[in-house]
Parts: structure tokens; sequence; C-alpha cells
């Protein structure tokens, strides 16, 4: 192959490395490089952009601009701005997603005090916005579950009955408790939820039948 052939090398950009770290919102720029004003200003729209995408904590946000190389100061600054106009708030963060969460996907307080930990919620404040779950809400939402579930399961045998094929059964009853510990619900609750949801399933199918 003749020299001029040969592939020259792609050049490094001022501000690359393999993971990213150390550039600005604008690609190519080294964020060490810049000075504090111009720091605060591309880490507050890096917050908004991230804040219109979904609530997030302040631990969330720390991360982020943490991960991009700004600055400790520059980065406790701009979210102490913008807790100042409650953009940034873990309270109604937390008491947004256990809502949420709670709700649409079903999770149990124990699931959900493990995601706010995750997220860098404050114990005591992330225990506040469980509060908002009592524990009638949660055998509420645990029973929904279950009946969705028993609305595609088997029930072709005699659940309760002396005569009822008891391995299908106790297979059953460990699948659905299975799911609601997956979901964060504790597991004496699950027992008795699924007990009874399975008695009355069994009960309505006999009413079926002998209709």
């Amino acid at each position: 192959m003749h020299p001029d052939e040969q592939r020259r090398p792609t050049r490094r950009r001022s501000g690359d490395d393999d993971t990213g770290r150390g550039r600005s919102a604008r690609r190519g720029v080294d964020v060490g490089s810049l000075a504090p004003a111009e720091q605060e200003v591309q880490a507050k729209d890096l917050c908004l952009r991230l804040l219109t995408d979904r609530a997030r904590s302040r631990a969330e946000l720390s991360k982020k601009l943490t991960d991009k190389g700004f600055d400790g100061d520059v980065i406790a600054r701009v979210l102490d701005r913008l807790a100042e106009v409650k953009l940034v708030d873990d309270a109604a963060f937390a008491a947004q997603w256990v809502h949420s969460r709670h709700t649409y996907s079903g999770k149990g307080k124990r699931a959900l005090a493990m995601e706010l930990r995750t997220k860098g919620v404050a114990p005591d404040v992330a225990a506040g916005a469980l509060d908002q779950i009592d524990g009638d809400d949660e055998r509420a939402r645990a029973v929904e579950l279950v009946q969705r579930k028993l609305r595609t399961a088997s029930l072709d045998f005699e659940i309760d009955g002396p005569g009822g094929r008891s391995s299908e059964r106790d297979r059953l009853v460990r699948r659905l408790v299975s799911m609601l510990a997956r979901r964060g619900y504790p597991q004496g609750m699950s027992f008795d939820v699924v007990k009874a949801e399975l008695a009355r399933a069994g009960s309505e199918v006999g009413d079926l039948d002998g209709g």
C-alpha cells in the first residue's frame, strides 16, 4: 500500500473521551475549561431539560451534573436556586413518585421506599410521602392486582372443595404471592389477599356451574 493511501488516525476533539465525561451541553466543549458563570448557565439549562422530561430529585440532578464534569460549587449554587423557585423539591417529587407508582404500577410501600432511596431522597422525606398510602390503600391495590391476574388464570378446578386439585391451587397461590412480593407487598398480607380472592373466585365459579 502506498504511504499516501494509509488510513490517517482520527483526530480527537478537545474534551472528547470514552465516557463523554467533561463535556458541556455543547458537543465537544470541556466543561472544566469554562468560567464558573458559563458553567452555571449550562448546568441550569441541562437541569431544565431534564426536568422537562420528568420530575427528578436533587440527588438525581446532582449526579447528572457531576457526570458531565461540572464543578461541585457550581452544582450546589444551581440546585439551590432551582430549589428556591420550587423546580427542585424532594418532598413534592417523592409524593408524586409514590402516587404515580402505586396507582399505575401497583407498587407496594416497601418497593416504593427502595425506589426513593435509589433516587437519593432522604429517609424522613420518603417517609412523609409514603404516609399517603395506609394499610387499607395498600390492601385494596393488592386485591386489584390479584383479581386482574385471576381473570386470565385457569379456575377449572374446585378451589376450596375436598376434591379439588390442590397441587394446581398451591402453584397458583405461590405465583400470586410472588407477584405481590415483587411489587413490594408484605408477605402476610399477600397470603391473606390471595386466599380471600381465590375463595371468592371459587365461589363465583361454583355459582356459575350451579346455575
